[in-house]
C-alpha cells in the first residue's frame, strides 16, 4: 500500500501545477485565471444548475469529470480555443499532447482510479453521453462569463465572435440553453457600451 500511497501523491503535487497554469481568461480584477480556479467554479455551476436540468444526471460521475478534465494540462498546458478554431496542426498537436497527458497519469497511478480517471477524461472529450454533454456546455459557458467579466480591452479580436458560438453545445438542453441566452445578452451590452468608449 505504501507503494501506491507513492503514486498518489505524485499525481496529487502533480496537480499543482493547475493552480500555477494561467489560463489566457482574466478575472474582473486584472489577474489572469489559473486553471484550477477555472475548474472550481465549473462544479459549482453542475452544483447549482444540477436540479433544473431536464434528465436526471449521475451528479458524481459529472464532478469527477469536470475536476479532472483539464488534469491533462498540468503537463500538456493550457491552449486557448481561439488559437486552434482555424488552426488544424495546432489543434491536432493538442490532442496528442493531452492524449500522452492522461496516459501518463494513468500509468502514474496504475491502479482502478488512473483507469477511471483516464475513462473519465475519454467520455467528457467524445461528449456522447448525457453527462459529458453538460460538462462540455458547462465548461463552454464558464469560459465566457469569465471573459465578460474581464475587462474588454483583454479581448482578442475573434473573442467577439466566440461570445455567440455556444448554441452547439447548449442545443439539446433547454435549462443551458436559457443560461447561453444570459450570457449572449451581456455579450451584447458589454460590446455596445464599449463602443465610443474604447472601439473604433
Amino acid at each position: 500500500m505504501q507503494e501506491q500511497m507513492e503514486r498518489i501523491y505524485q499525481l496529487i503535487k502533480l496537480s499543482e501545477k493547475l493552480k500555477m497554469e494561467l489560463r489566457h481568461s482574466w478575472l474582473s480584477n486584472g489577474r489572469q485565471e489559473s486553471v484550477a480556479e477555472h475548474t472550481w467554479r465549473l462544479s459549482l455551476m453542475a452544483i447549482v444548475l444540477q436540479p433544473y436540468l431536464e434528465k436526471d444526471i449521475h451528479m458524481e460521475k459529472l464532478l469527477k469529470m469536470l475536476i479532472i478534465h483539464d488534469l491533462v494540462e498540468a503537463e500538456a498546458k493550457d491552449i486557448p480555443a481561439f488559437e486552434t478554431l482555424h488552426n488544424e496542426a495546432l489543434r491536432l498537436q493538442k490532442q496528442q499532447n493531452e492524449r500522452k497527458a492522461i496516459e501518463n497519469i494513468r500509468s502514474m497511478l496504475q491502479d482502478k482510479a488512473g483507469e477511471e480517471i483516464y475513462q473519465l477524461w475519454l467520455e467528457f472529450e467524445t461528449k456522447e453521453t448525457y453527462e459529458a454533454k453538460v460538462a462540455n456546455a458547462l465548461d463552454k459557458l464558464e469560459v465566457q462569463i469569465q471573459h465578460l467579466e474581464a475587462d474588454i480591452r483583454t479581448w482578442k479580436d475573434i473573442e467577439y465572435e466566440m461570445c455567440f458560438m455556444l448554441e452547439k453545445h447548449t442545443s439539446f438542453s433547454p435549462i443551458l440553453s436559457e443560461l447561453k441566452s444570459l450570457i449572449e445578452q451581456e455579450a451584447r451590452e458589454k460590446i455596445s457600451q464599449a463602443k465610443g468608449q474604447y472601439l473604433t
